[in-house]
């Protein structure tokens, strides 16, 4: 089942997506659970379905939003994949999982603009592409050999990065407005399939930039969640970005950084493309 979270008609909502377009969630459903998220929480993911109507809106006549549009946490995994480091250049391996976090904010839904940094940060602008796992049921202390059965789904992430700014602290590099998106939908684990399964690729108008599968993890996703769950509750719509492979534009000589007019795309083998374009900052 893919999900998606969206306007209509200056309505945010959420439905499942078919081959026919997107089914809202109705009735009495969606008065009890006004988000995704919510339905996560209370545990009613799996009556979503007979709960939308048979009548579905064309993507076309919406916009998407990040599956779910406010999640607790956005938790994103580093150098999980072997490569060189994009701010220093040279291939780094850490001793321990490296995790930093995001705001809700730095990331929009699919074909949302990306916004271009102003000044010096716009001349370090990055892609990242990356599988994500949206937790479903919350955790605490998880075993890595029940750690999947957390998780509610996946979905596709640009975790864009200004480089330059990275050299000040990674937070600063990590959380420009509107500098990434994720979507373009909860694929829910039946339909995706396993992560080492996976083919992630990312392209920048057209180009493939980076190539890996979710098997060419340093650390695979059941480890991931066990170490984070040590570390704090993971809650039901709480992100983790597992991190991204070889090939983004820092790691590259010369560099490829992105530009106004650049459509990224991040494609997910069983997760469907998430595209966008970046778009030049607003005037003052």
């Amino acid at each position: 089942m893919r999900i998606a979270s969206f306007l209509h008609n200056d309505s945010q909502t959420y439905g499942v997506v078919t081959q026919a377009g997107v089914h809202p969630v109705t009735g009495d459903f969606a008065k009890r659970y006004p988000s995704l998220r919510a339905v996560l929480e209370a545990g009613q993911l799996d009556a979503l379905a007979q709960n939308c109507a048979a009548q579905a809106i064309s993507p076309s006549d919406l916009d998407l939003l990040p599956p779910i549009p406010a999640p607790s946490k956005i938790l994103c995994v580093g150098l999980n994949y072997r490569k060189p480091y994009p701010v220093a250049g040279k291939t780094l391996e850490a001793d321990n999982i490296v995790i930093f976090g995001r705001h809700d904010d730095t990331l929009v839904g699919h074909a949302s603009p990306l916004e271009l940094p102003t000044d010096e940060a716009a001349q370090s602008f990055d892609f990242e592409g990356e599988i994500v796992a949206i937790i479903g049921k919350a955790c605490r202390h998880a075993s890595e050999a029940d750690a999947l059965s957390h998780v509610a789904g996946y979905s596709c992430m640009n975790e864009g990065s200004v480089r330059g700014w990275q050299k000040h602290s990674i937070h600063a590099g990590k959380n420009f407005f509107a500098s990434g998106a994720w979507g373009p939908y909860l694929t829910t684990p039946d339909e995706a399939g396993a992560v080492d399964a996976m083919q992630l690729v990312t392209r920048v108008n057209g180009e493939v930039m980076q190539q890996a599968t979710g098997a060419d993890m340093i650390y695979p996703l059941s480890k991931l969640i066990a170490y984070l769950s040590h570390m704090t509750w993971l809650n039901p719509g709480d992100v983790i970005a597992t991190g991204s492979p070889d090939g983004t534009g820092g790691s590259r000589t010369p560099p490829a950084f992105l530009k106004t007019g650049d459509v990224v795309e991040v494609e997910v083998s069983t997760l469907g493309v998430l595209r966008n374009q970046v778009t030049a900052p607003p005037r003052a």
